[in-house]
């Protein structure tokens, strides 16, 4: 009688399906898919910031405006489209970070200085541990999850600090 030397097929095929089944299961565990897109869209939202406040800068260089404290600047073809500025940056006025990043604050961002934020901040609302889905009530999420900007002063030029340890 012969010794057998390996699998058979049908061995083989079940050993991989089981592989399979324990991959599928497994996979949503390692790859947080929905926190890489809460990361990105903020990545997004800091380089939108910082390109408007070039934009407002430049606005603000020519008219002579970058060295004072609290003015503001016109933005765009009409005078409704004004936003503050504080030594040529955007201020933490939600208004003007709305209108100068063309985002929606009713329904898709929360522009709040929270109790334990020591800046005015742009907050993802659907993570926002401040307002849940826009109904002002208090979500459960992370507080790390935000982008931080702090205007510029006479000494400093504004700060973006991204905060996804808790996306």
């Amino acid at each position: 009688m012969q010794k057998q030397q390996g699998f058979t097929l049908i061995e083989l095929v079940v050993v991989i399906i089981i592989l399979g089944i324990l991959a599928v299961t497994a996979a949503p565990k390692f790859i947080n898919l929905q926190g890489d897109a809460y990361e990105s869209t903020l990545s997004g939202l800091k380089a939108s910031l910082q390109g408007a406040n070039t934009l407002v800068y430049s606005k603000a260089a020519i008219a002579g405006d970058e060295k004072t404290a609290d003015t503001t600047v016109q933005i765009g073809s009409s005078t409704a489209d004004t936003v503050k500025i504080a030594y040529g940056y955007l201020q933490n006025d939600a208004t003007s970070l709305e209108d100068a990043l063309q985002i929606d604050i009713a329904s898709d961002w929360t522009i709040t200085a929270g109790a334990n934020l020591t800046t005015a901040t742009i907050i993802y609302q659907s993570r926002s541990p401040y307002a849940a889905a826009g109904t002002g009530a208090t979500a459960t999420a992370a507080v790390d999850c935000h982008l931080e900007y702090t205007p510029a002063t006479s000494t400093t030029l504004p700060k973006y600090e991204l905060k996804t340890t808790g996306c």
